[in-house]
């Protein structure tokens, strides 16, 4: 049994490969900017239009929602942190900071040790990466600045299905109550970063280490900790160890991550995360609808991979992962596959320059394709800060 599941687990982590370099083809083509994918690849491929699109419509989605987070952060003039399960090789952190100048916000990376050892190594090798870890407090001070352009903010949210859809197949939204020592350790070279602020970078990058054997990054705005997500101890504990002050408000992200664990251990990661976030927002992004021809196609697809889709059963429906996350404690919850989000969420002008990138016949194939993923959200608002961030 041990080796079976340790063979899965090495199955699914190697997915995280196949999507760098999914992301490194769209990157290549245009459909987004990334600087730092191509560290993370050893060996580019280009993929076809059909594949570019449809990871440039997950990126874009995720995208637009950590932004209206950020926004809905910086207008209440606190300090935003994003925890990410199961990150695997993402590069949003350095990519945000890089853009805006500055640390975007305090992030927790977790993922199997075995992928954040890679990770952690390819950080204190890259200086492109490692530089950007050292952050100066004039700089973190400015965190908080309207940098979004939020929207102003409402007293109330709505509830209950989405006004713009007539598909309540493709988009659901439900509210419930809620229950109530480094072996090799890398510092990073102050050299590494130009400022006028020297004595603050001097300070700033004696507050970084990279674990390379234990798969540990720590620094001030950007942590990596090895975590099996199934031990829910050691989930908290890199919480802790991150200094993060669990009232802040929250981004919680999963990309394909809970679909692979046992509904049991996903249900409990998700009570978790609402019972310890009291103002946060949770994103997962996963397959649905397992039970078409499509659908049964897919999820063979990946078991002949050695990457069963332990959770799908437990979550086939848009309804039935509204009802994971309000069930675990998320007091409000919507979800709607990625087909309805293409057409209704997206920013238009950034979709009409992309689908000018590559000649694209495969438009029956593509709807089949997003309608089998989705992104479900929970939230939950004690402190009213967070009312803005959903898809309308």
């Amino acid at each position: 049994m041990l080796r079976s599941l340790e063979g899965s687990d090495a199955s699914v982590q190697g997915t995280n490969d196949d999507a760098q370099i999914s992301k490194m083809s769209c990157a290549k083509t245009g459909y987004f900017k990334d600087e730092f994918i191509q560290y993370f690849v050893r060996r580019a491929s280009r993929r076809s239009p059909l594949i570019n699109r449809g990871y440039y419509s997950r990126h874009a989605a995720l995208r637009q929602l950590l932004e209206r987070f950020l926004g809905a952060a910086a207008a209440a003039g606190e300090q935003p942190q994003v925890l990410v399960l199961g990150a695997g090789f993402d590069t949003t952190w350095f990519q945000l900071c890089r853009d805006k100048g500055r640390a975007p916000y305090r992030c927790l990376e977790v993922d199997f040790r075995e992928v954040t050892r890679r990770k952690a190594a390819i950080i204190a090798k890259e200086s492109a990466l490692k530089s950007l870890l050292v952050q100066s407090p004039s700089l973190a001070a400015e965190a908080a600045d309207v940098d979004y352009a939020p929207e102003a903010p409402e007293s109330t949210c709505s509830v209950g299905p989405s006004a713009d859809s007539s598909d309540s197949n493709s988009a659901l939204t439900i509210t419930a109550g809620r229950a109530s020592g480094a072996a090799t350790a890398v510092a990073t070279p102050t050299a590494a970063v130009e400022s006028s602020a020297g004595m603050d970078v001097a300070a700033a990058a004696n507050d970084v280490a990279v674990d390379v054997t234990g798969g540990t990054v720590c620094s001030p705005y950007y942590c990596l900790q090895a975590v099996d997500l199934r031990n829910l101890d050691a989930l908290e504990l890199a919480v802790q160890e991150a200094g993060w002050d669990v009232r802040l408000p929250t981004y919680i992200l999963s990309e394909c991550v809970l679909v692979y664990m046992e509904p049991s251990d996903s249900a409990a990661v998700v009570r978790w995360t609402a019972q310890t976030f009291p103002n946060a927002v949770m994103a997962i992004y996963e397959q649905i609808r397992p039970d078409d021809a499509f659908g049964r196609q897919m999820v063979s697809n990946l078991e002949m991979r050695g990457c069963p889709l332990k959770g799908l059963p437990a979550t086939p429906t848009l309804t039935a992962h509204c009802a994971r996350l309000t069930d675990g404690g998320w007091n409000w919850a919507e979800a709607r596959d990625m087909d309805h989000l293409y057409r209704t969420f997206l920013n238009a002008k950034d979709k009409a320059s992309v689908e000018r990138l590559e000649l694209f016949d495969e438009l029956e194939e593509w709807h089949m394709i997003q309608e089998h993923y989705c992104i479900a959200l929970g939230r939950n608002d004690a402190a009213g800060w967070l009312c803005k961030v959903g898809f309308d």
